[in-house]
This record gives structure tokens, sequence and C-alpha cells, in this order.
């Protein structure tokens, strides 16, 4: 996989993160180091297992599935892509005043906003690619933009409509990244 392919599927899975960070920057008003560290921590530590657990879950599996391999890559990536730019839309009226960057709160979006890393590790692994340097770019990407996401919402009074541009543009690389994986095994040919 090429460099710039991988940063773009690690900055469109890191835009889950974002958006809940800069809500969280939001509902915070006052953003801690010590909450910055604890979420973008959390966060891009569940990033960089969730691709390794797919990877993993993959290998079980690719024996079965390599003749049609890159068209579930493309379902994967095209469903997630989907979904959020789909969620983009969304209104949420939840306005929690809890910190979420404690507890049980801060484990429950560290596994919803790292989720869509589990269908990329699947996909990797059907591919035959390696996870490793992939999960730990995911995993820092993930990291930092969760820090940079909560010190912009604490900021940003418009943090809405960035949250849901960032949710459309990570959508949209991801169904981007799975047309490529179907042109790449000449699964498109049909369209030339």
């Amino acid at each position: 996989m090429a460099p710039v392919e991988l940063l773009a599927i690690a900055v469109a899975l890191a835009m889950d993160a974002f958006a809940v960070a800069v809500a969280s920057g939001i509902a915070l008003k006052t953003v801690s180091a010590r909450q910055t560290f604890r979420l973008a921590w959390h966060f891009g530590l569940f990033q960089a297992m969730m691709p390794v657990i797919g990877w993993f879950l993959g290998l079980s599996v690719r024996a079965y599935i390599e003749a049609f391999d890159h068209w579930i890559a493309f379902v994967l990536l095209g469903y997630i892509g989907i979904k959020m730019i789909r969620e983009a839309f969304e209104e949420n009226g939840d306005n929690d005043r809890r910190d979420p960057t404690k507890g049980m709160t801060m484990v429950m979006l560290s596994i919803a906003t790292s989720i869509d890393a589990l269908a990329v590790g699947l996909s990797l692994s059907m591919l035959g690619l390696s996870i490793w340097f992939p999960a730990a770019v995911i995993g820092v990407v993930a990291l930092l933009f969760t820090g940079f996401g909560m010190h912009l919402g604490r900021s940003v009074a418009k943090a809405k409509s960035i949250g849901k541009f960032a949710e459309l543009l990570g959508g949209a690389v991801l169904i981007g990244i799975g047309g490529k994986i179907l042109w790449e095994h000449g699964a498109l040919a049909f369209l030339v």
C-alpha cells in the first residue's frame, strides 16, 4: 500500500474521532492537558488495535475468499464511507454534561469511533497486506486528530459544521479507496 493511500485511510478513520473530540471540547469549554491526553491516547489506542483485530479475523477466512476479496474490501469500505456520510447529516441532540474523557463514557466513545478500523483491518488482511505499520499510522493519526479536535472544539463556535465536513470528507475518501481497490483488481474493466 502506498504511503499516500495509508495516510488517506488513517485520516478518513480519524474523522469520527475528530468530530467527537471537537464536540467534547465544546462540551467541556475548558480543556486540560490531562483530558486531552486521556481522550487522545484512548482514541489512538483503539484505532490502532481494531485494525489488528480485524486483520487476524481476516487471516482465518482469507483462503476461502481470495477470488472475490476485492469486492469484500470495496463493500466494507463503501459501507463505512456511506455510514459516515449519512451520520454527518443526522442531528444529535445529546448535550451530556459529563466529562467524556473519563470512565465508561470514554471507553464507549473509543469503541464507537474505532469500529470502522476493524473493517479496514479485515480488508487489509483479505488483500494480503501487512497490518503492523498501517495500525501504528492509523493510531498516531487518530491520536493527533483527537488532541487537535478537543482544542479546536474549545475555541470554535461552529463545531457542528466542521464535524459534518470532516465526516463527509472521511466517508468520500473511504468510498474512493474502495473504488480504487476494485479498479486495481480489474473488477471495473467492464466500464472501460
